[in-house]
């Protein structure tokens, strides 16, 4: 009898556990479901008089604010992150220039992970805004190379007395499975065209590094980028190229702020209690600085015009795959292609500006919004607006632009193809014990299964479809861009080039960011001054913006990114074993200053 007496304490005491643990978790999501709702309805901010424009850009910055409403709460400590993107970024600097009530831009920076072509769009708009007579004032507690670049264009930069400035080079870090592969015995059966020797994407697949083609690119990738950095820093800090490449070889200032002050990269060595009292006295308060962050600044002024002519900027952003899927992530052919669609058939649309951000991804997908955005260039203006990548697969879809803006470090061109298919029999049938047999009709009714290699039929077939789709893609290039596709084949084979160089090659028409080619789309649509700019596609209402933050593997993906930091992209190539099967145009590395 004691015995079911203990039990059944134990059973009504777990019960009043899980009821209370309930009604927790009930009112817990009621109140954040009510913050949430209210903030939606929250529209406008205001700012008060001598404020200063806080940016504390910590985090990889999206080509658009995405409006998730878990994402921009950070569950360890329960506070919530600011991670506005470019679009409402540069919006705010432009506002900012002509607010009375805004005194200057105070940038708390110390890393940026984030590429370099949105960090020049940041700092160029940041140039224009000195334009104002307003100040700009940086501090860091320690800078990265991101971080400095960005500060080089404030009239002050602080350090503190105990920081360090990362000024070290540029390099660019790819991870080979090879052996990996070998050790599971699993054979990742590569499939290249003959003229795709750059196309580096599947070199890790069977090499241990680089081959001699990739390394050529990517020396001179990163020379072009690296060139790109040095000469900003070195115009607003009046030091020569060679002595901040002498001073990154000898590591310099890594672990020595009074480096830094001495060379003269910084201004003063302070506390930030001393920068606050600098941010007082630049502002004429005596009490404390009213600081606006982006997010909140974004609320407080209308950009939105009584014009009925539009200017579509659609994005594409992410890896490029077929179907749908979660279009804040990655390009998806079905979802973007109904976006340009819209766009195609709305008549207040008078031009669409296709801003790319994506190194590339399935071919079929690639040639599917391609048509789209064809039949939409026959009705109006296409302008392609190209951020950090537009590659592969990304120029493929670029390509046919009536005009393309790049920024000089945007990674774009690699013109090529592959295919990769997996092999697993070794490691199904030797490693964990299991084999496998087939009933079929027709001879090569198991193609693609990973238990059993390709046949020799089966990869020759294969190779005829990668050597069509990457003449398809020459020939796109070459009717988009009025060149020879015999041309287009010697500058293509997979080679990824900056923008800068790019121009040369005949593969961007201008170099510019976003808000360039706007203006140039509405000069094309004769519009003048009378138009809007609308942003597609429109962001999502609350309720589904809430069912896609509880899936379980975004909230995992997003938690394994936070705790993870920069080896989350080593993951992620992991990952990327298992997804990029197929024929795919794709770019074969990130490049990122640390």
């Amino acid at each position: 009898m004691k015995f079911y007496k203990v039990v059944l304490a134990a059973f009504i005491g777990t019960l009043i556990a899980l009821v209370i643990n309930f009604f927790i978790k009930v009112r817990v999501v009621s109140s954040m479901i009510s913050s949430l709702s209210k903030s939606d309805t929250e529209t406008s901010a205001t700012v008060k008089p001598n404020s200063v424009l806080y940016m504390k850009l910590d985090y990889n910055i999206p080509d658009r604010t995405v409006d998730n409403p878990f994402g921009s709460i950070n569950f360890q400590t329960m506070e919530t992150i600011d991670c506005s993107g470019l679009n409402d970024i540069l919006r705010n600097i432009e506002q900012a220039k002509t607010d009375a009530n805004i005194k200057g831009i105070y940038l708390e920076l110390s890393s940026i992970p984030t590429s370099t072509a949105t960090l020049q769009e940041i700092r160029n708009k940041l140039m224009e805004f000195k334009e104002s007579g307003k100040f700009i004032v940086a501090y860091g507690e320690s800078y990265s190379q991101s971080a400095y670049y960005v500060a080089t264009v404030a009239d002050k930069i602080f350090l503190n007395p105990e920081g360090a400035l990362d000024m070290h080079g540029m390099a660019s870090q790819i991870m080979f499975y090879k052996h990996l592969l070998d050790k599971l015995d699993i054979e990742m059966q590569i499939v290249r065209g003959p003229n795709n020797r750059f196309k580096s994407a599947v070199e890790p697949y069977f090499l241990d590094k680089m081959s001699e083609a990739n390394r050529e690119q990517m020396d001179k990738l990163l020379g072009s980028v690296w060139g790109q950095i040095l000469s900003g820093i070195s115009q607003s800090r009046n030091v020569s190229v060679e002595q901040l490449n002498q001073i990154a070889d000898n590591l310099e200032t890594i672990f020595n702020a009074e480096k830094a002050l001495q060379y003269g990269l910084v201004d003063n060595l302070y506390y930030k209690d001393q920068v606050l009292d600098e941010l007082k006295g630049l502002t004429g308060s005596n009490k404390s600085i009213n600081a606006v962050g982006n997010a909140k600044y974004a609320k407080s002024y209308n950009v939105k015009s009584p014009s009925k002519n539009e200017v579509a900027v659609i994005y594409a952003s992410g890896q490029i795959f077929d179907g749908k899927g979660n279009e804040d992530e990655n390009i998806y052919s079905e979802n973007l292609s109904k976006i340009i669609r819209k766009a195609r058939e709305d008549n207040n649309v008078k031009a669409v500006v296709l801003r790319v951000n994506s190194p590339g991804g399935s071919a079929v997908a690639s040639a599917i919004i391609g048509r789209e955005l064809d039949l939409t260039k026959e009705v109006k203006p296409v302008i392609v607006s190209m951020g950090n990548y537009a590659a592969s697969g990304g120029y493929w879809i670029s390509a046919k632009g009536d005009y393309i803006f790049a920024d000089p470090t945007t990674l774009t061109g690699s013109i090529g193809v592959f295919g990769t298919f997996p092999n697993a029999q070794g490691f199904l049938n030797d490693k964990i014990g299991l084999t496998f047999d087939v009933a079929k009709t027709n001879e090569n009714a198991d193609f693609g299964s990973i238990t059993q290699p390709l046949t020799e039929f089966q990869y020759g077939k294969l190779q005829e479809n990668v050597v069509k789709t990457y003449d398809q893609f020459t020939k796109r290039v070459a009717e988009g861009r009025g060149l020879r596709q015999s041309y287009v084949d010697s500058i293509g084979q997979g080679r990824v080039w900056s923008g800068a160089d790019a121009i040369g090659l005949g593969l961007v028409d201008r170099l510019g960011d976003m808000e360039d080619a706007i203006t140039f789309a509405a000069e094309k649509a004769n519009l003048g001054s009378d138009y809007k700019v609308v942003d597609m596609p429109k962001k999502k209402d609350f309720f589904s913006r809430l069912t896609e933050s509880l899936n379980e593997s975004d909230k995992l993906d997003a938690a394994m990114k936070q705790r993870l930091g920069g080896y989350y992209d080593y993951l992620k190539g992991l990952d990327n074993l298992q997804k990029n099967t197929g024929i795919q145009a794709r770019m074969p590395f990130d490049i990122v200053i640390e």
